[in-house]
């Protein structure tokens, strides 16, 4: 394990999970630069060890996800330094997406600006009932700058997306349910729960099939759905594995597969 340590966030691991909380409740969980460069070395040096076999993203307290970014680290930037701060928010999250291990997002509070643009990066967001999201960067003079105009966009339809963005209106966790960007709402006290249930669920599946079926749906993402020929090669690929052959072999023999990832 890495000898890393942090400033603005925690984590923990618990049956092969990572847990990576966002630590500032005093300013509900806004994303500090620092704290994107401490997610950004949990999931460059901690997540791709071969023990970590999923991650779960969650805020501090019981009022926010995360906030928003922190406003006072953008007060005084040149255009060329706000610039390199979005890229460097972007690299990050983009990490995240395209980790070959499955992450949600525990949504247990507010996710606002950057901070709902941290959950759209996830692969699956668990919310608790209070939730609430939106974009307010317009009214900052802004725009989200941490990729969320594109995730969002491919999650929910233009309208939508730009009805989030112009509007700049928190929307609550039945209409983000309704719309697409929640997976699941549950009462307050088991979102946590719940999202370590959907984890383990998931794990119980074939380790290289997962990554497989993370990649392509990026992949569609990024090619607006013709990756087809991608697809097609990734199932060449998981027939010629072993978990294949196990799980072929458990559902034939009426019992439970047991993976190996190779």
């Amino acid at each position: 394990m890495s000898d890393l340590t942090f400033t603005y966030i925690k984590i923990s691991i618990d049956q092969d999970v990572l847990t990576l909380t966002l630590n500032r409740p005093e300013k509900l969980n806004a994303l500090h630069p620092i704290m994107i460069q401490e997610i950004d070395a949990v999931f460059e040096e901690i997540v791709p060890l071969d023990s970590i076999k999923g991650v779960i993203l969650i805020g501090e307290g019981d009022k926010a996800f995360a906030a928003g970014a922190d406003i006072k680290a953008f007060q005084g930037l040149t255009s060329e330094e706000a610039q390199i701060l979005s890229q460097e928010g972007q690299s990050t999250f983009l990490k995240i997406a395209q980790c070959a291990k499955p992450v949600i997002a525990a949504v247990n509070g507010f996710a606002l600006g950057g901070g709902l643009e941290l959950a759209l990066a996830a692969h699956i967001r668990i919310a608790s009932a209070q939730a609430q999201i939106g974009l307010p960067e317009t009214t900052l003079g802004l725009v989200p700058g941490y990729g969320g105009t594109q995730r969002l966009t491919n999650l929910v339809g233009r309208g939508r997306a730009l009805q989030l963005m112009l509007t700049a209106q928190r929307i609550d966790a039945s209409t983000a349910l309704e719309w697409g960007i929640f997976n699941a709402v549950v009462s307050p006290s088991d979102v946590l729960t719940t999202s370590k249930t959907w984890m383990l669920q998931i794990l119980k599946q074939a380790p290289i099939a997962l990554r497989e079926c993370i990649r392509l749906v990026l992949e569609a993402e990024l090619s607006g759905g013709q990756a087809m020929p991608e697809e097609a090669k990734s199932f060449g690929r998981c027939s010629a594995t072993s978990d294949f052959i196990e799980g072929t072999t458990a559902f034939l023999e009426k019992r439970p597969p047991v993976f190996k990832g190779k």
